[in-house]
């Protein structure tokens, strides 16, 4: 399965999408890093979250590069050091997407609430519907081949879901930003462009989850029948 011409066939729109949307990222990051801004990244998020009344929720600074996100279980904005420390378009466009997902989380923002309930599902159901479907295939189990199929649906449902937690992020970041006065015209620009970029690596990463779903059920849906025949 892993050197299936049918697989790279079907995945290869996502797959362009993907390395384009990686692509774009780093260019638009570069850019917007070199966008001045009057804050860092730490100071914009603070300011945003204390805005917002989540004077609670710390920032801390986390090694490594693009490693930014929000922990739920912690209630924790976590942000990249070149994020953290530096005064840039994109460092305080990045950290206000992250404040983003903070925010939605106290508000119970409902697809945000779906997506915390499912990540455990999304975690482990690449592996197990692969060994479902391994398993189901060589033994000749047909019912074990669709369990693994419906298994990796629930990672499909997943990526569907965090579509609109990650665009809503990104729109609550623009116009906090905007309508606190933390970025100009300019600047308002240059975090649409990296925003705008990294939506694209969402989208790409869901058509590719959904594409190996349709291979899932093109190469291995009908095997229980070609047995019976």
């Amino acid at each position: 399965m892993f050197f299936d011409p049918l697989y790279f066939l079907l995945l290869s729109p996502a797959l362009l999408l993907a390395m384009w949307a990686q692509w774009r990222v780093r260019a638009t990051y570069e850019q917007a890093m070199q966008q001045p801004a009057p804050m860092t990244g730490a100071q914009a998020a603070r300011r945003i979250l204390d805005h917002a009344g989540l004077n609670h929720i710390p920032i801390e600074e986390v090694p490594g590069q693009l490693s930014d996100h929000y922990d739920p279980r912690t209630q924790t904005v976590r942000l990249s050091t070149d994020v953290y420390r530096q005064h840039s378009c994109a460092a305080v466009g990045i950290a206000a997407h992250e404040v983003g997902h903070a925010i939605q989380h106290a508000e119970h923002y409902a697809p945000l609430v779906v997506r915390n309930f499912a990540v455990p599902a999304a975690i482990v159901g690449p592996n197990l519907s692969i060994m479902l479907l391994i398993g189901g295939a060589l033994l000749g189990l047909p019912a074990l081949i669709w369990i693994g199929i419906i298994v990796f649906g629930g990672v499909a449902a997943f990526q569907l879901v965090n579509l609109p937690v990650e665009f809503d992020a990104s729109n609550r970041a623009k116009r906090h930003l905007s309508e606190m006065g933390i970025v100009d015209f300019q600047g308002a620009a240059a975090v649409r462009g990296v925003l705008n970029a990294a939506a694209w690596t969402y989208v790409a990463a869901t058509l590719q989850t959904l594409l190996t779903l349709l291979y899932y059920i093109v190469r291995y849906g009908g095997m229980g029948s070609r047995s019976n025949d």
